[in-house]
């Protein structure tokens, strides 16, 4: 273990006490890192939210959010900034 490791734990420890960040469960953090799944259906799925409450929470077409999880769309700046305010995440989570 380096001091850049230890350095690296203290501020995520610092930030989730002060809550800047969040701990995702494994089996969520797995599916992100594997890429495999557009970043927006494992948030959304890990919020416990249908398509249609993410478009309630958002304000974006379902059709819309089904079209970006699918990888066939991209969704502009102000869809990408109104799916992350809804999900409680930063948009930049969102870029696959």
């Amino acid at each position: 273990m380096t001091l850049s490791d230890v350095q690296t734990y203290d501020d995520a420890r610092l930030a989730l006490a002060e809550g800047r960040d969040e701990l995702i469960p494994e089996p969520f953090a797995s599916r992100l890192m594997d890429g495999v799944e557009h970043p927006l259906t494992v948030f959304r799925e890990l919020r416990g939210l249908s398509n249609a409450d993410l478009a309630r929470a958002s304000g974006v077409n379902r059709v819309q959010i089904r079209d970006i999880e699918a990888g066939r769309a991209s969704g502009s700046v102000r869809t990408v900034a109104a799916l992350a305010e809804a999900l409680g995440i930063d948009a930049s989570d969102l870029v696959a």
